[in-house]
């Protein structure tokens, strides 16, 4: 499941200004990225990704919960693919 809308360049994806990411961080494997467009929009997550949430160097929010933490972004960013399962946002600027 991935709805969000590709940015220029391959493993890239648009992510609104409040796009929320709700990373929830497993012992000794990969993580999983649930990626809302808006938490006051009350739909279903735009996509679910397997990984890690590397950085986040777009203007955001962290809230930190049992399972893991919430980035709310404050700016429209790019979720990027790094190597292997790794994910960074960054400023649309910095596409």
């Amino acid at each position: 499941m991935n709805t969000l809308a590709p940015a220029d360049a391959d493993d890239q994806w648009r992510l609104p200004q409040h796009a929320h990411i709700v990373v929830y961080e497993r012992e000794g494997g990969r993580g999983l990225l649930t990626i809302y467009d808006c938490a006051a929009a009350q739909k279903p997550p735009s996509a679910q990704l397997l990984g890690d949430l590397g950085s986040v160097r777009a203007a955001h929010e962290v809230q930190q919960n049992p399972t893991g933490y919430v980035v709310r972004m404050r700016e429209p960013s790019v979720l990027a693919k790094q190597d292997g399962n790794h994910w960074v946002v960054r400023p649309v600027a910095d596409s």
